[in-house]
C-alpha cells in the first residue's frame, strides 16, 4: 500500500470512530413490540413484574418437549401392558434367571487357563 492510501484509510476509519452508534427511538419501539409480540405468542407472562413460562411450558422444556412426552407415553402404555398380560416367554425368561440355582458363578469362563504358582 502507498502512503496515499494509508492516508485515506485512516481518514475512513476516523470518521467510522466518530459516527453515532444510538440507534433511532423508532427502531427500539419496533424491537420492544417485537419482542412483546413474541413474548406473548411463547405463552409468557407479560403482566408486572417478572415474566414467567407457564407451568406446562416448564415442564415441556425440561424434559425435551413434545418428542420426549411422545416417547414416554408410548413407553408407559407398553410397560402397563407388559405387566398387566405378560407374554410366556417374558415368564419362562425371568424364571431362567432368577431361580438358575446357587452354582451359576462357578461356570470356569476359561478351562485351558491354569494357575500354577508351584513350580515344578
Amino acid at each position: 500500500m502507498t502512503e496515499r492510501d494509508l492516508d485515506t484509510l485512516e481518514l475512513l476509519f476516523d470518521a467510522a470512530r466518530h459516527q453515532a452508534d444510538d440507534p433511532s427511538a423508532d427502531l427500539m419501539q419496533r424491537v420492544l413490540d417485537d419482542a412483546l409480540t413474541e413474548q406473548r405468542r411463547q405463552g409468557v407472562s407479560v403482566s408486572g413484574g417478572v415474566a414467567r413460562p407457564r407451568l406446562l411450558r416448564q415442564f415441556l422444556a425440561t424434559i425435551g418437549g413434545w418428542p420426549a412426552v411422545a416417547g414416554l407415553a408410548t413407553a408407559s402404555v407398553v410397560g402397563l401392558w407388559i405387566g398387566v398380560n405378560p407374554p410366556a416367554t417374558v415368564a419362562d425368561t425371568a424364571e431362567a434367571y432368577l431361580s438358575s440355582g446357587a452354582d451359576s458363578y462357578l461356570v470356569d469362563m476359561m478351562p485351558g487357563f491354569q494357575f500354577d504358582l508351584a513350580e515344578g
